[in-house]
């Protein structure tokens, strides 16, 4: 199909006419449509781990991977402890292979046999009854097998095999191939050749992350057997304005447009219908029941599109924006001789759109810098995007529940976050993940697994990628959370500037290269399988300058083709000289932060569930081995995981006391925390900086900071550890992520202080900021140091304001060590689709001087517990606290409802824990074993 069709089928009422044998999801017996036939969950089948090789045969389950699967065996002791990660290297240069038990009753007659994986990772054989099947090479495709001939021959009960090569060791083959490229620039962690296979990247490490590189059926299987039946294997529901083109605004005057497209096994007669109806979540009432306005079926797809007339139904908002209406669609195929498909998906109707589009005149009139927006925009409104990008929470995605990536939504959406960036390369997520983000409206920018390296175009590897994205597509499409697709990390921004200086002469072939792939193959298959998600084809870009679906390279990006004092794209950052991390002159300035962040040191809890106690110290060889963070030079060319603890410890150094507990597992503890509050204070001066941007000429709507969760216990840039435990940074986020926040700015070479208030609100709000200095012994300054004490402001909708400016040296204070500046926001707002105002606060500081070198004073913490109503109470009886630390035992997880606060003396703030997980025992009185400390204790006084 060519991409001037594809423009006719983006402004014409047709059906989709892509149509591909790929997909995967949750098959359930309800997948089987009409007739009679059956359906075996071969994780009910038992399962047996081999490798001749090292003569090790073990039970297993499906879906698995091997790690999990002779650990459970006691093979292997956890693959996370101590150095297991080095130790177990065995098993990923190992093949290895699960064998199904007999498999009963399937010689029975019907007209066809299938086997259907819904994922193989990723180097795979498949052989039934003795025959081989099939070689599969990519862990993101769902695979369909016809076996009918294969059982026919059988003479017994037939047994499924599924033989995995090693990863590393096939891609080391591959390269090794004469025929193979090589390019003058790859990013590398631990294993090489990570582009040359169609798997997880990060399995091969990454600078959070472990190199384990597993292996194993990781997605359920099915024996599926047909008579007069067809088995339902994927469904594209797309729910788009009438007219929608993927790229332009949608007109959110026009009808919605439902296109259903569902794949199948099986036969359908040509004079079939379809029915569509749509019933709300909640009530179960019907608001929509009508026949598609056409139908197609082109060989094992169906589709249909209906316009839907005289409807409203309730729009589905992102968290803080509004509702999170849903309802259930269900498509209905009718055949004669009652033969039907029926498939119902949760849905909802909304509109996403990334807005790159060049600045208007009206814009301009508003203050807003030339060049071309970068924001995206829900049902017609542009929106300020919050929160943090989300990467594998387990290197084994086999053990990713749904309880845990509950626990992490909850505390996303408790962190006001409505934006999660699903970073490549890990895994496109499940379902049951966006099933999730559905219900809490939380938007997920999604990506295509490319990541940090130049990446194969041959006709082979483009043709199974094309499978790949069609099937990925059309499984999520339906879901109101899916924000974008994106065609890759970083590529754009890093991988092509580093290329062309590594290779002047040869970059128009690479430039080429990356079109081919993500521009001309990737583009075109989202466009023909969605109208209602946009694509861009790189995380980081400067966007693109125009669209032509008729061109051989439908979007010309803009690269480097910029002007002074315009904007373009997103941006991200990373700076490890601590020297610079708060001075905000150094921060990108541009439409969207996609990164940023500093790494940090997970707590005491945490490395007590992977290390011994006597590796519990700051240099220990575990810990250093356990930081990934490479030379700025290259991922794995001078690996040297020195350099991240040493980038840690300079930024404690210059910024906070330095503990010096005599206990050393205490003063490792200490080094810890400390390490959090320099993270924790750096990405707070970048969001305050960012979310100013909003009312400032680069019109800057949204920041999205790294990384919102660990993938195992170590030294990462996570605000949330592995066990689900808040590092300080997510409690810091969460405040400076509210509504509306008051912010100061200081330029600490000149002195110069602002104060801003900045909202994200879509009405203007208008309160007051009280303003008191004091010293850190509480006493109020005479006369305020000269500073206002109360101030009124007026923000507009999604933007800032300044409330005032001085400079310290005009000031009347004694000794700014001594000396804090309070701020106490109060304001009657409209949030986004409320009746009603609501009140806002918020509270914030200035220290003229860094934590390490103020007069600290005690401040007498003094905690208590009030378990009527489940309450903790905090007061500093003597000084002012800051970073006032309320710490829970091991074993529990959950969060404070506030925590890393300031207290003043005599100030008293009521704190509730919300339990999210915890052991059993009843009796268990945890929160005798609460804790809390401020900056005052770190020097281990």
């Amino acid at each position: 199909m060519g991409l001037s069709q594809i423009y006719s089928l983006l402004t014409e009422q047709i059906p989709m006419t892509r149509f591909r044998e790929v997909a995967t999801q949750a098959l359930l017996a309800s997948n089987i449509a009409t007739g009679s036939g059956r359906h075996i969950d071969l994780s009910d089948v038992k399962w047996t781990l081999s490798s001749p090789a090292l003569n090790i045969t073990v039970p297993a389950s499906l879906p698995s991977h091997v790690h999990l699967d002779l650990f459970k065996a006691g093979v292997i002791d956890d693959p996370y402890y101590g150095l297991n990660e080095i130790d177990l290297q065995w098993v990923h240069q190992a093949d290895w292979t699960y064998t199904s038990d007999p498999i009963p009753d399937l010689l029975e007659e019907y007209e066809s046999t299938w086997l259907v994986f819904e994922g193989l990772d990723t180097f795979a054989t498949v052989t039934f009854c003795g025959k081989h099947i099939a070689s599969t090479n990519n862990q993101f495709r769902q695979y369909s097998f016809d076996v009918s001939t294969s059982l026919r021959e059988c003479t017994e009960d037939p047994v499924i095999r599924l033989d995995f090569a090693s990863a590393p060791k096939t891609v080391n083959a591959i390269a090794a191939d004469q025929s193979t490229p090589v390019w003058p620039v790859q990013l590398t962690a631990q294993l090489p050749n990570r582009w040359l296979m169609r798997k997880q990247q990060s399995d091969f490490g990454w600078d959070w992350g472990p190199a384990f590189a597993p292996s194993g059926p990781w997605k359920p299987a099915y024996v599926v057997q047909l008579e007069k039946y067809v088995y339902v294997l994927n469904t594209d529901l797309d729910i788009y304005k009438q007219g929608g083109i993927n790229y332009l605004p949608p007109d959110q005057d026009q009808l919605w447009v439902v296109n259903a497209s569902i794949d199948f096994i099986g036969s359908l007669p040509s004079e079939s219908q379809m029915s569509i109806e749509i019933a709300d979540l909640e009530s179960g009432e019907i608001l929509a029941s009508q026949n598609a306005d056409t139908l197609n079926i082109a060989g094992t797809t169906v589709t249909g599109v209906a316009t839907l007339r005289d409807i409203s139904p309730n729009l589905w908002w992102p968290s803080g924006l509004g509702a999170q209406n849903l309802y259930n669609v269900t498509i209905t195929v009718h055949g004669p001789a009652e033969q039907t498909i029926q498939v119902t998906k949760r849905t909802g109707f909304r509109t996403i759109f990334l807005n790159q589009r060049n600045i208007t005149d009206t814009q301009l009139a508003q203050g807003i810098a030339p060049g071309a927006n970068w924001h995206f925009e829900v049902n017609g409104k542009e929106f300020y995007a919050k929160g943090s990008n989300f990467i594998p929470p387990d290197t084994f995605w086999p053990r990713v529940t749904k309880e845990k990536v509950t626990r992490l939504f909850d505390a996303v959406v408790a962190g006001n976050q409505n934006m999660l960036r699903i970073w490549s390369s890990g895994a496109y997520l499940p379902d049951f993940i966006y099933d999730l983000a559905d219900e809490r409206g939380i938007l997920l920018w999604s990506e295509f697994q490319f990541s940090d390296a130049m990446y194969p175009v041959n006709e082979d590897f483009l043709d199974n990628v094309a499978e790949e994205v069609v099937y990925n597509v059309r499984r999520v499409n339906h879901h109101p959370s899916l924000a974008l697709w994106a065609g890759g990390n970083e590529i754009e921004s890093l991988m092509l500037p580093m290329t062309r200086d590594a290779a002047p002469d040869h970059y128009p072939k690479y430039l080429a290269e990356y079109e081919k792939l993500y521009i001309s193959l990737i583009l075109p298959l989202v466009y023909e399988n969605s109208r209602s998600i946009s694509y861009s084809p790189s995380s980081t870009t400067e966007g693109y300058l125009n669209v032509n679906l008729s061109a051989p390279v439908p979007m010309t990006q803009r690269y480097e083709k910029t002007e002074e004092g315009s904007y373009y794209g997103d941006t991200d950052y990373y700076n490890y000289n601590t020297a610079v991390s708060f001075d905000f002159s150094k921060y990108p300035v541009g439409r969207f932060a996609n990164e940023f962040g500093f790494h940090s040191m997970p707590s005491l809890q945490a490395w007590r569930q992977v290390v011994e106690d006597e590796d519990l110290h700051f240099n220990s060889t575990t810990v250093v081995l356990r930081n990934r963070h490479y030379p700025s030079e290259g991922y794995g060319q001078s690996h040297n995981s020195s350099r991240g603890m040493a980038e840690m410890t300079l930024g404690v150094e210059r910024y906070y006391p330095i503990p010096e507990y005599s206990d050393p597992v205490a003063n490792f503890s200490a080094w810890c925390f400390a390490t959090q509050l320099f993270q924790a204070d750096f990405y707070k001066s970048q969001i305050q900086f960012y979310r100013r941007g909003s009312g400032m000429p680069e019109r800057q709507l949204g920041s999205l900071y790294w990384q919102l969760e660990d993938i195992w216990q170590a030294p990462t840039w996570a605000g949330i550890e592995y066990d689900g435990r808040w590092k300080v940074l997510h409690y810091v986020a969460r405040d400076i992520y509210q509504p509306i926040i008051v912010s100061p700015f200081w330029n600490y070479t000149t002195g110069d202080l602002e104060i801003y208030v900045t909202s994200d609100l879509w009405e203007s709000a208008s309160g007051i900021v009280d303003l008191t200095w004091s010293t850190l012994s509480g006493k109020e300054i005479v006369d305020n140091a000269g500073t206002p004490t109360t101030l009124e402001f007026t923000v507009g909708a999604i933007n800032t304001t300044k409330i005032y400016s001085t400079n310290i040296n005009d000031l009347n204070l004694t000794d700014p060590r001594n000396s804090i500046l309070t701020f106490s926001l109060s304001s009657e707002a409209h949030l986004p689709n409320a009746d009603k105002t609501t009140s806002l606060t918020h509270e914030n500081y200035f220290t003229p001087s860094s934590p390490k070198d103020l007069a600290l004073v005690d401040p007498q913490l003094e905690l208590s517990y009030d378990a009527q109503s489940g309450t903790f109470t905090v007061e500093a009886k003597a000084g002012v606290s800051l970073y006032t630390w309320l710490d829970y035992p091991a074993g529990l997880v959950g969060y404070f409802t506030e925590n890393a606060f300031l207290l003043v003396p005599g100030q008293k703030k009521e704190v509730r824990f919300v339990v999210q997980d915890s052991p059993e025992e009843e009796d268990w009185a945890w929160q005798d074993e609460v804790t809390v400390r401020s900056l005052w204790d770190q020097k281990g006084r």
